[in-house]
């Protein structure tokens, strides 16, 4: 059955990803993991990881994007809860039969070659929930 195994990352919005690496690698000290462009979402990503978990700084790339389209309606902040699951295509089809609103219904690219998934915050409290599945390079501890 597949299950959730822990949080893999938080994602924050920011329109300067510079300014936010100031905070987090040079005031906090935490190493930048990885960095890199997801084109499919137009977004440049930083990765700061926190004891198992990860701190995932987005900006958007050019003028259109969900996370362009986020800071424009919110401003800088969490953008997102990612969970760490196994078996991402049998968690898509349970919540699916839960009648949970899925953004994707099935996995698609994401940063670091992994596969994930998106949940609708009307179905989750207000919450963006990006589903990651344990094995692929992002869910790796």
């Amino acid at each position: 059955m597949p299950r959730v195994v822990k949080i893999n990352h938080i994602g924050l919005a920011t329109a300067d990803l510079e300014a936010a690496l100031g905070l987090f690698r040079d005031g906090f000290g935490l190493p930048v993991e990885g960095e890199e462009l997801v084109e499919g979402d137009a977004v440049q990503v930083s990765f700061l990881p926190v004891g198992e978990s990860r701190i995932e700084l987005l900006e958007p790339v050019g003028e259109s994007g969900p996370v362009q389209k986020f800071l424009g309606k919110r401003g800088p902040g969490v953008h997102h809860i990612c969970l760490e699951v196994e078996d991402l295509p049998g968690m898509l089809c349970r919540l699916e039969q839960s009648g949970i609103e899925l953004i994707d219904d099935k996995p698609r690219p994401g940063a670091h070659g992994s596969l994930v998934a998106f949940i609708h915050p009307r179905s989750a409290n207000g919450v963006l929930i990006e589903l990651v599945e344990s094995g692929s390079p992002q869910g790796l501890a």
